[in-house]
């Protein structure tokens, strides 16, 4: 969110201003997560699917690296918790990410911890 430098809805964190979130502006950054989520796994996720398997990728992986499934899909995740430390990293400096930036960095490490929960269920077998 950009600052307006003379509201009376901004603090100032670390340096840098910031507005004040509505509760309007919170719940549409929600829905639209909720959006994304929804159709990066259900749609775009069948194209990392073979042979029934919706975990191909981090099957094939652990196989690959003699580590299980759950490992391998913990090594994908670690590329992007590091982007997420670096965006933290930034920020402490006073540079401001973008909001594409976020989105698709936050994006991708909320997509991988709902991979996991699944991952995790399925070896549980709590279905």
């Amino acid at each position: 969110m950009k600052a307006s430098t003379e509201s009376k809805n901004a603090r100032l964190v670390g340096g840098i201003k910031f507005e004040i979130m509505t509760e309007e502006q919170f719940n549409k950054i929600v829905e639209d997560r909720i959006a994304k989520i929804r159709e990066l796994l259900v749609v775009k996720g069948k194209e990392y699917r073979r042979n029934n398997d919706v975990f191909h990728n981090f099957n094939s992986a652990a196989r690959v690296e003699n580590i299980t499934p759950q490992r391998a899909l913990h090594g994908f995740f670690l590329k992007h918790f590091v982007s997420y430390q670096d965006i933290l990293n930034d920020l402490d400096k006073g540079k401001c990410p973008s909001a594409e930036l976020i989105d698709e960095k936050l994006g991708d490490i909320i997509l991988y911890m709902i991979l996991q929960e699944a991952l995790l269920k399925e070896k549980a077998i709590y279905f």
